[in-house]
């Protein structure tokens, strides 16, 4: 009889994020708390990077219009996030007023670790895309008791370009996207990595502990589903 394979949701990423940054915080303080942001970086960049890669392979600028264009994720289902632009010009501004991490965190009580998640991460992704291009908060992040979030592109839009946005976006479909097996199984590899590097056999522990409490929240099966997915 075949194997179900399990598909991981935003709430497994999410809470995946948070458990890695809980055991770190928990079993080596400020240490800990750096790892994970440093490993949020990497994990970021690296996200961005296959971001750029793809943008290239079908012969694309790297722009602040095919930044937007060449997302990796959508929603688990419609409803779930809402964002949108706030702005186009001078500089593209846009926000999120609805997050499922946010709602992951707050469902699981691990709010005070999952919002490390939203120091960088933007701004990391922004970077592994262009290295000469900045993302900054104009707000607290909701994780952090903002209303909404709400980022500066540090670059406009034009109405030329976001019509071509648009319909990149229709050309490109959900070909560039990645399922969250994939980027929850990236984000264990990199932040695991990190915890260890940095923390040594602390990190190793911080680790194992955080995918003991993982299973047992969602089922062995939803780490299962990870094995041999990334890299």
């Amino acid at each position: 009889m075949k194997k179900q394979t399990v598909s991981c949701k935003i709430e497994h990423h999410a809470v995946l994020f948070a458990l890695l940054a809980k055991y770190a915080i928990q079993e080596c303080g400020d240490e800990g708390r750096e790892a994970i942001l440093a490993g949020m970086t990497a994990y970021g960049n690296e996200r961005g990077m296959r971001m750029a890669q793809n943008a290239l392979a079908h012969g694309d600028e790297l722009t602040t219009m095919t930044n937007q264009a060449y997302g990796e994720w959508q929603p688990d289902y419609e409803g779930q996030m809402e964002f949108g632009q706030i702005r186009t010009e001078p500089t593209l501004q846009t926000y999120i007023s609805k997050c499922a991490w946010c709602d992951a965190w707050k469902k699981h009580n691990l709010m005070e670790y999952g919002k490390l998640y939203c120091v960088n991460v933007d701004n990391a992704v922004y970077q592994g895309f262009r290295s000469d291009f900045t993302c900054t908060h104009l707000s607290p992040a909701m994780s952090w008791g903002g209303d909404q979030c709400k980022f500066d592109w540090g670059h406009p839009i034009s109405p030329e370009e976001s019509k071509e946005l648009a319909k990149k976006k229709k050309e490109l479909g959900t070909s560039c996207m990645k399922d969250f097996n994939f980027h929850t199984a990236h984000l264990k590899y990199t932040i695991s990595r990190f915890l260890v590097n940095y923390l040594g056999e602390d990190g190793q522990k911080a680790v194992s502990l955080a995918l003991r409490e993982y299973t047992e929240k969602f089922g062995k099966e939803y780490l299962d589903a990870l094995d041999g997915v990334y890299p």
